[in-house]
């Protein structure tokens, strides 16, 4: 996702004094939160939700005037966005996320006489929230990181996108009206803008983590800056990917027509603007997929990019593709005049083996290389290529010799394996991992979307030999909150 970290300063910018003074609500709130019923959290993620829901009619045209997505793509993504709140007001209800632990005073532990121990997870404290550019509902104000964050008990300070302002103010107020009308805390939520608030934003004491999807230059400016504060900060970064496909030989001969639509309907969704488009499709020679692609792509209408920024950035990735050694164009126009349409690239493996640190770089919009490979050598060598991503994608039957090998492979580069399906489209479930090793993410262990993404905002604390009275409700003896806990070792359901 290439939107740089320097964005152009606007007579809306929030002023730093005013954002000293959010900033200060939000400390003061997450005192509040720290013992907050997870139920109640649930309500008022669930009010908010209904809220958004409710004013569908006004957002969505609002984000199809300033994004250039469609209508049917921007309410399917709204219905994505008040689905997750949802889903973590269910998770709150259930109370399992706390991971509540209890270990009873044993002098005859085997290691030694054991204290009482009692461990759970508590919330981090105020949270930034960087929005994205390229959903402007699922990744942005009222989007996954907010969600995960409130779900924490965290307050969040969102630094809103200035790709679409007005649809950020309009969905912060319904954000912020749905939270005091279920009796939030004041505080707990505020939108801000401008360049210079994000920098500031991070470097506060008074912000405990951030999160952030876009650019790799973007994320790792900010990620610098929260890690080499007096106190270093965790900041959960997204900061873009390739998602390499690889076609078997098998696959390759038996599928090749769906496989190569497959691809062409993935690569081009959203304008190739998602973090999960496939970038590069290992074929091999011979099976005409290649000639199948670039047929299809060259069908493909123009469509408008985010921003003319992002334009910009996507055509001068063009150029530098199409200069590579051994790279040629196969389908598109390399006029930077219009709208784009599809881009597709052609090389081989031997040529990407000879420039991979240029061919494995991101090219966010719609264009991706299709790189045709000699024998199952080259295909496992193409894979150990690649660093750190969100996906890969195998096309296979399974059955072949190289579909295990090249799983290992790809299972230590990515946060993802997709099995005979594309990478776009990330459900949001229990499940779900989207991630990856840098520079995919700036946090290998830990996921934006689905239900552990509020994982990124708890930390554990563990009291030892304390009275019952002292103790947070969830680690009291009579459990008043009625949670599933670890008791002596022993699971127990309520």
């Amino acid at each position: 996702m290439t939107e740089r970290l320097r964005e152009t300063q606007t007579p809306g910018d929030t002023p730093p004094e005013a954002l000293d003074r959010l900033i200060g609500a939000a400390a003061d709130a997450a005192r509040v939160l720290i013992g907050s019923r997870p139920w109640d959290r649930a309500h008022w993620l669930e009010l908010v939700a209904s809220r958004l829901d409710a004013t569908a009619d006004d957002l969505v045209p609002l984000a199809a005037g300033e994004t250039h997505l469609g209508m049917d793509r921007l309410q399917g993504e709204l219905k994505r966005t008040t689905f997750q709140l949802r889903l973590f007001a269910e998770i709150l209800h259930d109370g399992s996320f706390l991971q509540v632990t209890i270990d009873h005073a044993d002098p005859t532990w085997p290691m030694g006489p054991r204290p009482d121990l009692r461990r759970m997870l508590r919330p981090l404290g105020p949270v930034a929230v960087y929005a994205a550019s390229n959903f402007p509902f699922a990744f942005s104000v009222a989007g996954g990181d907010t969600a995960s964050a409130l779900a924490a008990g965290c307050p969040v300070l969102l630094k809103a996108h200035p790709s679409h302002p007005k649809l950020s103010e309009a969905t912060g107020k319904q954000v912020t009206d749905a939270l005091a009308e279920a009796g939030a805390p004041d505080g707990i939520f505020a939108v801000a803008v401008g360049y210079d608030t994000g920098v500031m934003l991070v470097k506060d004491p008074r912000i405990r983590a951030a999160a952030f999807t876009g650019s790799l230059s973007g994320g790792r400016a900010l990620f610098d800056l929260a890690v080499s504060r007096p106190e270093p900060i965790p900041f959960y970064g997204e900061l873009g990917s390739v998602n390499p496909a690889f076609v078997t030989p098998e696959a390759g001969a038996e599928r090749a027509d769906d496989v190569a639509a497959g691809f062409v309907g993935s690569m081009s969704l959203g304008n190739g603007q998602f973090c999960t488009k496939p970038g590069l499709l290992f074929v091999p020679a011979g099976a005409g997929i290649e000639d199948r692609i670039a047929a299809l792509a060259g069908e493909r209408p123009v469509a408008p990019m985010l921003s003319e920024h992002i334009r910009s950035g996507y055509f001068e990735g063009l150029a530098k593709l199409a200069d590579r050694p051994g790279v040629r164009v196969i389908a598109g126009e390399m006029t930077r005049a219009g709208d784009p349409a599809p881009t597709i690239f052609a090389t081989t493996v031997p040529d990407l083996l000879a420039d991979a640190e240029a061919l494995t770089q991101e090219c966010f919009g719609p264009a991706a290389i299709v790189v045709s490979y000699g024998s199952e050598e080259e295909l496992l060598a193409a894979a150990r290529v690649f660093d750190g991503q969100l996906t890969a994608t195998i096309h296979g039957s399974g059955q072949e010799p190289v579909s295990a090998p090249l799983r290992d492979v790809l299972s230590e580069r990515v946060g993802r394996v997709v099995w005979n399906g594309w990478p776009t489209g990330v459900s949001v479930s229990y499940a779900q991992h989207h991630g990856g090793p840098y520079p995919a993410t700036t946090s290998i262990q830990t996921t934006s979307v689905g239900t552990a993404a509020i994982d990124r905002f708890l930390r554990p604390v563990t009291y030892q030999d304390a009275p019952d009275e002292l103790l947070p409700p969830p680690l009291q003896e009579d459990n008043p909150w009625q949670l599933t806990r670890r008791v002596d070792g022993v699971l127990q359901q309520v």
